[in-house]
Parts: C-alpha cells; structure tokens; sequence
C-alpha cells in the first residue's frame, strides 16, 4: 500500500503540492512513496538520501500507517538521530516525540536489553563500561592467570573480543584460529572469563548490547514474534557500514513483516577496519526477495567533470551494485593531477594553491586538506606555520599534541633541560615502568624541600629508603638513561637521538605488543616525527621550532584551512579539496593490502571515490616522486588510482617525464602481477617501507629511466635563503620580539634580539622592522 497515490500516466509521481515530495526529484519521490515491502535506496555521494529518508518517515507517521511508536529508526550516530527527529519533526509536528524507537544501534539495543537483561544473566539496572573500566577487569584477569601482561597486553585482548562480539561472536563460538588471537591459545578461555565477570558485576561492555540482544532474539522465539510484530516499520541509514552483529539483529526483526528500507551506497563502504561489511547491503536482495531497488544517482554538489573522474575509477571495483551520478550543474574545472618531487613541496605547493585561491575571495573554510594517515598532517602544519596560514585538525589532534608525540617530545625536553618538571613527570612511567602516584608524590616532596627539579629529586632520592628497592632501581636506571642520552645528544642528529631513546626506553616496543591497528598508526606517527627532525641541526632548533607551532593557537571563529583524515571527511563537502600523498604504498595504503589483498585494494579505491566527491568545486591530486625515509631519499611511483582516473576528466602537470599517459602505460602493463600477489600472498611479496618502493622502481627500468634520474637534482629544492635580509638588518620575530641580524647560513639567521639574546632562527619566521 502507498500513501500519496497521485500518479501520472506514465507511473511516476505527479506534480504536487504536498510539502513531502515537493522539490524532490523521480527517484527520491518514489522511495519517499514506496512505503510497502523491502527496499533498497543506494544513494550516491551528494544525492539528497537525507531528504528522501526523513520523508519516508514522515509519511508513514502523517499518513497513518503506522504508530511513530510502531517505527524503528536506526542511525550510526547521535548527532544523525537528533537531525532526523529535528526534519521529520518540521513536516510532521508534535507527533515525532512519540519515537522512542529512533536513535543509534547502541541506544536502541540498550533500550531493548533493559526489558530483558534478566534472560541473559543481568539486572535491569546494569551498568555499562567504558574502555578504561574494560582495560582495567582484563588487566586484573591476565594478572590472576599468571599471564605476562607486556607480552600480551590487555588492550590487545580487548581489540579480539570488540572484533568476536562485532562478529555476533560468543565464546563458545569461536575457531582455533580465533582462539590463538591472544595469548598462545587462551583467547576464548580469557572471552569467557571476561564475561563470567561482567555478569558478576552486573555490567556489560558497549558490544554486549547488541549481542546480548541478538542472543535473546536467537533463543526466545516470543521475544523475536513480539519485536517483529510491533515494529510495523524498519529503517536504517548508512546500511554500508553495518557490521556482522548489527546485520543479522536488524534481519531477525525484519523477517518478520518485511516492511524494511535500508539507504546506503556500496561504493562509500570504507570502515572494514571498524567491523563494517560491505557484503551487508550486497546481499539485500538475497536476504528479502523481492526487494525494490531505487538508485538515487542525481547529484547536487559537484561539477560533472569530478562526478565523472570519481565514477570512471569507482568502476574498476567489481564488488558493487553499479550506478552512475550525474548533475544538471554546469561544466567546471577538470581533476588536477599534480606530481612533485617530495613532501616538502608537496606542502609548498598546497600553501601556495590556498593563499591564491583566498587572494581571489575564496574563504578558507571551504578549503579542505584530505589525508590517507595522520602522520601525513605534519608536513602541512609546519608548513602552513612557517606562512602564517590558519588551519584546524578535525577528527583528530593536530600532530604535536597526539598523545605519543607528546611523549616522544617530552623525553627529548628532559634531554635539552633536565629542569623540565612538567616534561619528566610525563614520561616518568610511560612506557609503564611500574612507578606509581605514590612514587610521584615522593619526588614532588623532595624537590621541593630542597628546591631541585624532579630529575634532580630522583637522583638523589635512589639513595634514600624513601621508596621501595624496585623502585629506586627502577629510577636509577632511567636516570642513567638519561645520562648516556645526554652525552649522545653532543654527537647523534636530532632524529637519530629520538630512535634511540624511544627504543633503550622501551616505548617502541610498547606499542609494538599492542599489535592493534591504533598503535600502528602511533608508530608510523612516531615515524614521521622522526623524518621531520632530519632537517634540524641541533635538539634545540627543533624543540624551538616545536613551540612555534604549537602556539598556533587562534581564535576559534576565524576562518581556517580543514585538515583530515579521507575516512573522518565521509559525509562533508567543500569548493577546494585538496588529496595528497597518492603514490604506492600510501594510498592505497600497503598496510592495508598486506592484510587485506584485493578486498582491501577495493576498499581502498572506495576510500578515493568518497575523497573525490568530497569536492563541489574543484579537486586536487597531488602525488610526490620522492620520499624521505631515515635521512634516505627512496623514489615512489604514482598511485594506481591515478592510472584509473578518466583521461577525458583529468588534467595532469608533473616534472617527470611522460606525464600521466606514462603512468598510466605503465600500470597498464604492469599492475597485474600487484593485483595476483593481492589475492594470493600479499604479506611475503608486497613488504612494507621503502624495499618495496625500490623493488617497484626497478620494474620500470626497461621503460624511462627511473623517477629519481629522470627529475631535477633534489638540492634544487633546497629551501632558498631570503635576499632581502642583510647582516645589521633590524627584524621582528613573534616569539623572539625585535633583533639585529648578526649572521646568515643558508637560510638561517643568528639574530641578536634585544630581549632574547642571541638566537638562531629560520629567515621566513621573521619579518623586516
């Protein structure tokens, strides 16, 4: 049954004044009207899927033909929920607020849950826990099993059992391959106990609600026939990125009357690493016979020309359901294609790209950096710091202020200033060292007692009984750390400094038994913070240098420059996105293939599909020949996605020679061996770092010469010293206030500031007075 059943001959809506279809175009309309049965709405990037499903809603609410309590509503975010009741409100009135129904996964099962905890071991009234809560019961349960907890850290367990329970995993469900997850084979017997605890507590984790539900639904037949009979309706929104669990609970109530709609797109599928299948919404039509398909393909953000260079390479995935965007807006820019010689430049030419385009009235705000890796950030920052250009980190901390950069950086400032009190109490037990508060307290008493920093206090206090023999020992050692790094600091370069303290501290190995894809992105942060040390002479050029940019600090109602990350910018649009960093083993990422194969290199195309469209306006590629790696220059070949890119759509300038026709014949030719050891075996063949980068380059030889023999001599890039500053010239510094310049290196300055002192400085951070 429809509501609305105005037709023209022809089938399709008529005209109305109906203020729910008033506006939309043939498809949405029929998705907003088709009320009964399956359906599956795919809706392109930029295609108005919000409009249509909040007046989905609101039709069936108007009309009658259910109860809003009788309506089942699903979003992934709160923030999702609150704006669907806020539209559906406007078209419909009070009668929203009678939707207990709609709101987040997690607030729905929980909702359910409190009604019949007790069928699985709980109270009504149980708690549920957060991550730290959770990491600090399986902490205490590694510990009661005698199992070493740096070998096998907790978070390590916890990262198995969020993935078993997004899996709509029990303990009594997993394989030996699960099993030795953790521990040497003790996964599950750890699931289990873990559980056995929760339900003692009276507590459960943010993955028990779903799967606690699905239980109930699987074993109690009653429980399932009444959701499945009060629930007239079933709607769900990003269905892409429903996981394992959220799949087969949002089924079993569906089965029930059938009347199920799901709005996603398989092309924008790119959370797989947060347990999200696309084989989810593949397979809709397989789950519900019958289903209607409404593709929305009509889209209303950007220019033909990006719509086309997005779909030409979302083509080459073969795991989709297939449509085509289009738009009745007129023709703009092609897609650039930009190849420069390394990162650096990379960064120059962005800067330089923004400030011209925000000399031609263009507001920063919509301007958009979309990165494939955090550690790509940095390179911006500092760049835009040295040009006095705003910008904002969204979805993320900016580079200096994540929590292992921080540390990195707080060692390093013990180094430089043993004096450094805020610096040593920061790493003083990172990685843990088994120095608790009480030990901290003991020093903060001491130093000031006798007025002595921290460092100093605990020097002197391994010599007291103050503290128990662990501890002094323990203490002992980390200063004699400190001492023999000191005494490198006078003959290693900065970058050299940190691989070895972060490596004799035992931080890098840390995180290395996490083995967890948030610590994997710590260390390639801690990776690049190395890299960007490389260019500094002395620890306390860089420390310096550090400090300029953190206080970057502007108000927060200026105008700034986005940077993110691809996967953080789905659902956001901008006039300007600028992508950088598309070369192999960046993006796509070679992680990514080593633990996925071809799976992962179609999620990664889909990652550059949604990157792509982000843009209304104009889209910049950027790739470099070259990248920096442990002071070592090692070539990079072009992104695959590049090659894939419609020649017709795609505007290339590049130093190297051939241009993108060259990268292009060269993928042709030689991407089939990359896809075959994608599908076989990624992990022997495709290693990671710069070896692999080498090995590619080689294969190219019997075409041009390699990228690095064929550009400009890397010291062409060079930072250029600045002609208009003389020796005697009077300057301006922010931090440093007025000096005189007293000597130039390169672009280097030895400035005699007035209040200061004498300091070395970079040319372009001053100012003639």
């Amino acid at each position: 049954m429809n509501s609305l059943q105005d037709t023209s001959p022809s089938g399709m809506p008529a005209a109305s004044n109906d203020p729910l279809i008033d506006g939309l175009n043939a498809p949405q309309k029929e998705a907003v009207l088709t009320t009964e049965g399956p359906v599956l709405m795919l809706a392109g990037a930029g295609t108005g899927k919000t409009a249509a499903l909040t007046r989905r809603l609101a039709n069936i609410i108007r009309n009658r033909l259910a109860w809003p309590s009788e309506v089942l509503c699903v979003t992934f975010t709160n923030k999702a929920a609150r704006e669907m009741r806020d539209r559906v409100g406007q078209l419909v009135g009070p009668a929203v607020e009678g939707m207990p129904w709609l709101g987040t996964f997690h607030a729905i099962a929980a909702r359910m849950l409190r009604r019949h905890a007790e069928l699985v071991g709980l109270q009504p009234n149980y708690t549920i826990i957060d991550t730290d809560d959770q990491l600090r019961l399986l902490k205490q349960l590694i510990q009661a099993e005698g199992v070493d907890e740096k070998r096998f850290p907790a978070r390590q367990l916890a990262g198995c059992i969020d993935r078993w329970k997004n899996r709509g995993l029990n303990p009594q469900d997993l394989d030996a391959a699960e099993n030795e997850a953790y521990a040497n084979g003790r996964g599950q017997k750890f699931y289990s106990l873990y559980q056995d605890r929760l339900k003692t507590l009276n507590a459960c984790d943010f993955g028990d609600l779903l799967l606690h539900m699905l239980n109930i639904l699987r074993t109690h037949r009653e429980v399932l026939e009444q959701y499945q009979q009060r629930f007239k309706y079933v709607m769900v929104d990003e269905y892409q990125d429903t996981n394992q669990v959220q799949y087969l609970w949002l089924r079993l109530i569906a089965q029930g009357r059938q009347n199920i709609c799901v709005v996603g797109d398989d092309d924008q599928s790119i959370y797989s690493w947060r347990g999200a299948e696309v084989a989810n919404i593949l397979r809709f039509e397989k789950d519900f016979p019958g289903a209607k398909v409404i593709r929305l393909e009509q889209n209303y953000r950007s220019t033909p020309e990006i719509l086309a260079a997005a779909s030409g390479l979302i083509n080459e995935n073969s795991q989709r359901l297939g449509k085509t965007l289009w738009t009745e807006r007129h023709p703009g820019d092609k897609v650039r294609v930009i190849g420069v010689w390394d990162a650096p430049e990379e960064a120059r030419r962005v800067g330089d790209e923004i400030e011209r385009l925000e000399r031609e009235g263009a507001p920063l705000d919509q301007m958009a950096i979309l990165v494939r890796a955090q550690y790509q950030t940095r390179e911006f920052e500092d760049r835009f710091i040295s040009i006095g250009l705003k910008y904002r980190i969204v979805g993320g901390f900016r580079f200096y202020e994540r929590a292992e950069i921080r540390d990195a950086l707080a060692y390093l400032r013990v180094i430089a200033q043993p004096a450094d009190d805020l610096a040593f109490e920061r790493i003083y037990n990172a990685p843990k060292r088994g120095l608790g508060a009480k030990a901290l307290e003991k020093l903060h008493q001491l130093a000031r007692r006798q007025g002595i920093p921290l460092a100093a206090a605990a020097i002197e206090i391994v010599d007291t009984d103050e503290l128990p023999a662990r501890a002094r020992n323990t203490f002992l050692s980390l200063m004699r750390d400190f001492a023999r790094w000191r005494d490198l600091e006078k003959t290693e370069n900065p970058a050299d400094l940190m691989r070895i303290v972060l490596d004799e501290s035992g931080y890098t190995d840390a995180l290395q038994a996490e083995r967890t894809a948030e610590a994997s992105g710590r260390l390639e942060n801690l990776v690049e913070l190395a890299r960007a040390m490389e260019e500094y002479e002395s620890l306390g050029d860089f420390l310096e240098h550090v400090s300029l940019v953190m206080d970057n600090d502007a108000a927060s109602d200026e105008e700034k420059v986005t940077i993110m990350t691809m996967h953080a910018a789905k659902g956001l649009e901008f006039d300007h996105v600028f992508l950088p960093g598309w070369e192999e083993g960046v993006f796509p990422s070679q992680r990514s293939l080593d633990e996925g194969g071809l799976a992962s290199l179609e999620e990664e195309r889909r990652l550059a599909y949604v990157a792509i469209t982000r843009a209304r306006r104009k889209c910049t590629i950027l790739h470099a020949a070259n990248r920096r790696i442990y002071g070592q220059w090692t070539s990079s070949i072009p992104s695959r996605f590049i090659a894939e890119l419609p020649e017709d759509h795609v505007e290339s300038e590049t130093t190297l020679t051939g241009g993108a026709s060259l990268w292009r014949a060269q993928w042709s030719e030689h991407a089939d061996p990359f896809a075959d050891v994608a599908r076989a075996q990624p992990a022997r063949t495709m290693t990671r770092g710069p070896g692999w980068q080498r090995a590619a380059a080689r294969e190219f030889e019997t075409k041009p010469r390699r990228i690095a023999e064929t550009t400009r001599s890397a010291a062409s890039f060079a930072a250029k010293p600045r002609t208009d500053i003389a020796i005697g010239a009077r300057v301006f510094h922010e931090k440093f206030g007025y000096g005189t310049v007293a000597g130039q290196e390169g672009n280097k300055l030895e400035i005699d500031f007035e209040q200061s002192g004498r300091k070395r400085v970079i040319d372009s951070f001053v100012k003639i007075a």
